[in-house]
């Protein structure tokens, strides 16, 4: 079973990288219909996730990433809807539950750790800074969502390895390549749509 859920978990998470690396640089149509697709395999993934991450008492990063739905939803409702500003009330729900949920699981993670006495703490903290960072910024079509997204898949690649999780940090290995990939394209676009 616990190859099954990373194989899910992983999968997902994959396919989002992809999707969004290949949108860019791409005909607007082609960018939107990919950018749909990379926030609802995103969101798929996020249960596979989250019973990986709390069955290894990574409280931190389990209550980012159920945190960071709205963030999610926020990106697939601007991206579906086609809307220049994202929508005010889902903007402010991802903001809040951001906020709440990053408190919450820190706090747990200290009650059940008894302070920081971890570096996979220290890698969930910085893995979910990029996380929630990115995910804000991709949500609002900021391209330096893929920066915070590189340091995400790193900690995260370190944290899954030490935890046995071999397939799961290599699937942060490919995903990583694939945000090198998107951002480089992005960067490009930017530099082409500037002259």
């Amino acid at each position: 079973m616990d190859v099954l859920i990373q194989i899910w978990a992983a999968g997902f998470y994959l396919l989002n990288k992809i999707f969004f690396a290949l949108a860019e640089g791409r005909p607007p149509k082609t960018k939107r219909s990919l950018k749909i697709w990379g926030w609802i395999v995103y969101i798929l993934g996020v249960p596979g996730w989250v019973i990986i991450l709390t069955g290894h008492h990574n409280w931190i990063a389990a209550s980012i990433e159920t945190g960071g739905l709205p963030s999610m939803f926020l990106g697939l409702s601007t991206i579906y809807f086609n809307n220049k500003q994202p929508n005010k009330t889902l903007n402010l729900l991802a903001k809040a539950c951001v906020y709440i949920f990053l408190i919450l699981g820190i706090t747990y993670s200290l009650i059940d750790f008894g302070g920081i006495t971890s570096i996979r703490q220290v890698l969930e903290i910085v893995a979910m800074a990029g996380f929630l960072i990115g995910s804000y910024l991709f949500a609002k079509e900021n391209n330096k969502g893929w920066l915070c997204f590189m340091v995400m898949n790193f900690c995260m690649m370190v944290l899954l390895y030490l935890q046995g999780k071999p397939l799961l940090a290599l699937q942060q290995v490919a995903s990583l390549c694939f945000v090198g990939y998107g951002y480089i394209v992005s960067i490009k676009q930017n530099e082409k749509a500037a002259s």
